[in-house]
């Protein structure tokens, strides 16, 4: 990884990509400054598109509310997006309702299996909110789990046929093999007519766990928040650059270097 002062091509930069969980919020609070370096992103013309773990509940109101033109959520089972014309939320989900409503009676036994057989887990406290995934919290709510009942969440999960991802708060769960750079990829093509296989290199992305990993070996400028330092020995994939401030912070140091960079270079 290289240092994001030596991103030299940010002036190019369409659109940009973000996780929320300790990319865009700070020890789980949305920071004013975050959140205004969505807004300005925007007023400068770019696409700005949350990529998360977080549930369906979560990205409604996500959607309809923040400064964003789409979001991607729960690792890439669905998009929403407001048209704002017709003032209607538009939402695409990957599997139908029939085939969601199947696989959620499946997780509720792996759920049970893992409450069970690791002590101190817990479901995350917007499993309600959830149309596709187990969500089981490591650190969120709860104390911080040992690394080896973390790992023991993720060995359940895939013995029980499940994709597991660990974010930087959960392990994530769903029957399939989708990903976020798969829904992303489908949001871009449907909604605003981007091949991103072809593309790539006008957008940037913004990470700082391992389920972002899809995403930073998609994207060459792929970008990680200080705080990715504490997952690489995880990391199948690994961004670009990295920003000198953790979290919010980091990210809006690239928002801000990426609209500096566009208004030099028009």
């Amino acid at each position: 990884m290289r240092l994001l002062s030596a991103f030299r091509e940010a002036a190019r930069v369409r659109g940009v990509f973000c996780d929320i969980d300790n990319t865009l919020t700070t020890d789980g609070r949305l920071t004013a400054e975050a959140y205004a370096a969505l807004e300005r992103l925007r007023a400068a013309g770019k696409l700005v598109v949350p990529i998360t773990g977080r549930p369906a509940g979560w990205c409604d109101h996500i959607a309809r509310m923040w400064p964003v033109d789409a979001v991607v959520g729960e690792n890439g089972a669905f998009y929403f997006c407001y048209d704002t014309g017709a003032r209607k939320l538009i939402r695409r989900f990957l599997e139908d309702e029939a085939t969601r409503a199947a696989n959620r009676a499946r997780l509720e036994a792996v759920r049970d299996r893992i409450l069970r057989e690791v002590p101190g887990s817990a479901l995350a406290s917007d499993q309600p909110y959830r149309e596709t995934d187990l969500a089981v919290d490591f650190c969120e709510d709860v104390p911080r789990l040992p690394a080896a009942a973390i790992e023991r969440i993720v060995s359940i999960m895939e013995a029980s046929g499940m994709t597991a991802k660990l974010s930087s708060i959960h392990v994530n769960g769903w029957f399939g093999h989708y990903d976020k750079l798969g829904m992303t990829r489908t949001l871009m093509q449907e909604r605003f007519g981007v091949d991103l296989e072809r593309a790539r290199a006008d957008y940037a992305f913004v990470g700082d766990s391992p389920n972002d990993a899809p995403m930073f070996a998609f994207f060459p400028h792929s970008v990680g928040v200080a705080n990715v330092s504490d997952f690489l020995e995880r990391m199948p994939a690994r961004p670009t650059f990295v920003t000198t401030a953790r979290c919010g912070a980091g990210f809006a140091e690239l928002a801000e270097m990426i609209i500096r960079e566009g208004a030099s270079n028009p």
